[in-house]
């Protein structure tokens, strides 16, 4: 399953960024095989509005299940939900800290207002 996590950089040891559809990269992890993927979102830094509904139809599309992020406004987490994409709220300081934490299960799942 492919889950993508908000990032400030290229690697798992980078920052966990808080924001979702303004996130700079993505970094797209397969848990099945654990190779992870970086996704670039400079549409979603330049948008002047929607950029988090942009992101979400992005990661619909390269069949993200799951994002952990550091928070998602209402209109991208319904255009998630209804994409079928968990997403997880957390304030860990690293991509692979928050990482650790949604394979541990130790994420609740954010629900639409």
């Amino acid at each position: 399953m492919k889950v993508a996590l908000t990032s400030s950089g290229d690697t798992l040891e980078a920052p966990l960024d808080p924001r979702f559809g303004r996130a700079p990269r993505f970094l797209v992890f397969d848990t099945d095989t654990t190779a992870f993927e970086i996704v670039d979102n400079r549409a979603g830094l330049e948008a002047a509005q929607g950029a988090g509904v942009q992101a979400a139809e992005t990661l619909a599309r390269l069949g993200v299940r799951g994002l952990v992020t550091g928070h998602c406004g209402p209109k991208a987490l319904r255009v998630l939900v209804e994409a079928g994409i968990r997403v997880y709220n957390t304030d860990a300081p690293t991509v692979a800290a928050a990482l650790e934490a949604y394979r541990a299960g130790k994420l609740a799942t954010a629900e639409p207002a």
